[in-house]
């Protein structure tokens, strides 16, 4: 008979070096102020050794020359692995192969392949371009053909608000894998069973590539349900409520918020779930704390560099 003790060891707490690893996701600043903010942000995160860091694109392209500024940078003046964001919106596939040329002159070997929300903003009815490519399976193919990247596609544990039905949805994941794709990464979510019921669906439909949750620390909650209202993420009533009141009070939100992302995490982690995205929003603090709580530290080898013990 098990002991009191052993029937209530959380996994969690058994995870040892290198089995959680973790990747993080930034946005392209538009200012000065938003750049500084950025850097200060991905130096934080950098000794934490993550998988790679992607860096997204915006909306029918507006972001697609502040992306790739982002990304040369980060592969000149840092030691991570950067995933860039490619979609279909708005463009040929000649204008499309050509930047995923560019990156590989770079040295990126990731890309994120998405389809793109229309250039009219999440809502409108997405139209492809006529010389483009069709579908993100389609960009999928695109990518591979040119070079040996690593590509990265979305998942959707509550379905893509554009999806008739999940089972729809998952055959659009299968599409994408089945062309090629290495890994899915999903839309934020705030209750763990959405994940946990779409992996497991995802598995009886035959996608074994991982499927990697994403996690949104909520710095700022009416901000943050903006996001999943237009997303298709629901909010739960019990996360609303540890949020009420809290609107002029930084100091205890802050607090909140990493109460509630540890939590998750660590529920995922004793549900066998190893890998993590994370969704920065440009800001370092949440997310280092709930990395330190995976295991991940930095550690000095020396020489002034540091690397993350822990990590993969």
């Amino acid at each position: 008979m098990k002991s009191v003790q052993q029937l209530h060891e959380r996994r969690s707490r058994l995870v040892g070096d290198g089995e959680i690893t973790v990747s993080f996701e930034f946005f392209p600043p538009k200012t000065e102020r938003m750049e500084e903010a950025l850097w200060t942000s991905i130096r934080r995160l950098e000794p934490l050794a993550p998988e790679f860091v992607s860096v997204t694109y915006g909306a029918g392209g507006s972001t697609r020359e502040r992306t790739h500024a982002t990304v040369a940078r980060i592969v000149q003046e840092t030691k991570l692995a950067p995933a860039a964001h490619l979609t279909c919106v708005g463009a040929t596939r000649e204008e499309v192969d050509e930047v995923v040329r560019e990156y590989w002159d770079a040295g990126v070997r990731r890309i994120v392949a998405l389809r793109g929300d229309p250039a009219a903003g999440v809502g409108a009815r997405y139209e492809p371009h006529p010389g483009g490519y069709q579908s993100t399976a389609d960009l999928v193919r695109g990518i591979k053909a040119i070079g040996a990247f690593d590509v990265s596609v979305s998942a959707y544990p509550e379905k893509h608000p554009e999806s008739a039905t999940v089972d729809v949805d998952l055959d659009t994941l299968k599409a994408k894998i089945d062309a090629g794709a290495d890994r899915a990464i999903t839309q934020f979510f705030f209750d763990n069973a959405h994940f946990l019921r779409y992996l497991e669906a995802a598995r009886k439909r035959g996608i074994w590539a991982p499927i990697v949750p994403g996690i949104v620390p909520i710095h700022n909650f009416k901000q943050v349900s903006g996001f999943a209202a237009r997303t298709g993420a629901s909010v739960p009533a019990w996360l609303a409520r540890r949020y009420e009141g809290l609107d002029d009070d930084p100091a205890t939100t802050h607090l909140v918020a990493a109460a509630v992302a540890a939590e998750q995490v660590i529920d995922l982690v004793d549900e066998g779930i190893r890998q993590f995205h994370f969704y920065t929003l440009n800001r370092a603090d949440l997310v280092y704390a709930i990395c330190h709580l995976l295991g991940l530290r930095p550690q000095s080898t020396g020489a002034g560099s540091v690397v993350a013990k822990g990590a993969a």
